[in-house]
């Protein structure tokens, strides 16, 4: 990755419906333009994301998703979908007066670029995702359900279980849904932590007990917990389940790179495998130690070489 840089412009963009997004600038304001969609959603991007590109070449460009970080109103789940996020995109693009784009982004970020994509494929150069995440409801299930990660964390999972009763817990995406849209409690600061903290523990190859204090927070577990649940119990607010997927033909014309941690928990590399067979421009890359973070050794590097690569290095 490359050193910590400053951005030299921040802002708020007003894009209707209440919401103000947060937006920086970092790099070169004459470099290609590329814009780095976050995951979650509901986690708010972050200075390590600004490292992924070389400042010399790139314009780089990162927002907080509504709701989350420093955009407001915070933790608001009105008018907060994946196609209110992929007009905020559109808008973001046009604010900055950019023809086309390079968009990049991992796990939620990689669904919400795919997203961004198939609806506006002649406004992105190059896609460059990791962790795919499609929001098929094997997906979902295999990671918030009973089976699957459970099965390879089960001491995390008995804590991602704890404040749902017994009597709901076969049905853990509702039932976590029916506390979080609920009034202000313990109980719902309760609930947020443990499922934040059920993905904090779970999304590297190693444990990371720094992530875990650091999303261990009822301020950022709130957003984060809030507008995740509430995009699953939703379905990603596409059509049909297998939608996104269904669209890749879409890509054709676009060249991608697709990177994935083989030992990834919490979106099995099948997702990635499954979207390179219906993208076969794109570049599939499997990191063979690594799991589902960007900033895990094996990850940051493809993805370093991936946008050096787009930026003729």
């Amino acid at each position: 990755m490359y050193p910590p840089i400053k951005p030299y412009k921040t802002e708020y963009l007003d894009v209707g419906d209440g919401h103000r997004i947060y937006l920086e600038q970092s790099g070169t304001p004459t470099g290609i333009p590329v814009v780095f969609v976050h995951g979650g959603p509901g986690g708010g991007c972050d200075e390590s994301h600004r490292q992924f590109f070389d400042p010399e070449k790139y314009q780089i460009i990162l927002f907080d998703q509504r709701g989350c970080g420093q955009s407001t109103p915070f933790a608001s789940l009105d008018q907060n979908t994946t196609w209110d996020l992929v007009a905020d995109i559109e808008a973001l693009r046009g604010h900055l007066g950019i023809d086309r784009w390079q968009v990049a982004g991992g796990s939620w970020g990689s669904t919400l670029a795919l997203a961004y994509a198939v609806t506006h494929p002649e406004r992105v150069s190059e896609l460059v995702l990791r962790g795919i995440f499609m929001i098929r409801q094997e997906e979902i299930d295999w990671f918030y359900e009973l089976g699957g990660a459970s099965f390879l964390f089960p001491e995390a999972f008995a804590a991602y279980q704890a404040p749902i009763p017994a009597a709901q817990r076969g049905t853990m995406v509702a039932a976590y849904h029916r506390i979080l849209t609920g009034p202000p409690s313990p109980a719902q600061e309760a609930a947020a932590r443990a499922w934040t903290l059920w993905e904090a523990r779970t999304l590297s190859l190693l444990p990371n007990p720094a992530r875990e204090e650091a999303w261990d927070d009822g301020h950022y577990a709130l957003a984060f917990a809030r507008i995740e649940n509430h995009y699953f119990q939703h379905k990603g607010f596409f059509v049909k389940d297998g939608w996104l997927l269904a669209q890749a033909h879409k890509l054709h014309a676009i060249p991608g790179t697709i990177i994935h941690g083989r030992y990834d928990a919490c979106t099995p590399v099948r997702n990635a495998v499954d979207l390179a067979a219906h993208w076969p421009q794109a570049t599939l890359v499997i990191v063979p130690d690594a799991g589902h973070t960007g900033t895990e050794p094996g990850i940051a590097d493809a993805m370093v070489r991936a946008t050096d690569l787009y930026s003729g290095l």
